[in-house]
């Protein structure tokens, strides 16, 4: 069975999910360069790369530790219960029952308070405020 949240309850998590939030953030912004960097160096070995080698291995072992980080905040968010939506803007929602219907309460990194709500199946463009 499902947790559902009071509008209370999320909020309350709110300091610690922004904080994991923005870890996630982080670390996505961290695999996105060195995978950049990767393509670049893999773009120079073409030929005679083997000079690369060295930095190629690092950036490797660097990648595989952003994304065990990242793996431990995902596991950490979705232990409060919540749905990650959209890492990189910070979206999160909640599920909660509104009128005995299941909803979402949908909050967004930035944002004081949770100030909306959405339907199951319409997401985010259904927002609705509180």
């Amino acid at each position: 069975m499902a947790r559902y949240f009071t509008r209370e309850e999320a909020e309350a998590l709110l300091p610690e999910i922004t904080v994991v939030l923005r870890k996630i953030q982080e670390g996505r912004r961290s695999v996105q360069v060195i995978e950049e960097e990767l393509e670049e160096l893999h773009a120079r070995s073409k030929g005679n790369g083997h000079h690369l080698y060295g930095r190629t291995m690092k950036l490797q072992s660097d990648l595989a530790a952003y994304v065990h980080v990242l793996r431990n905040a995902a596991d950490e968010l979705q232990s409060f219960g919540c749905v990650l939506k959209d890492p990189d803007i910070g979206l999160i929602d909640f599920p909660s029952l509104r009128d005995g219907q299941e909803v979402y309460l949908c909050w967004q990194l930035g944002e004081e308070r949770i100030l909306f709500w959405h339907y199951m199946h319409t997401g985010f463009a259904g927002r609705q405020p509180l």
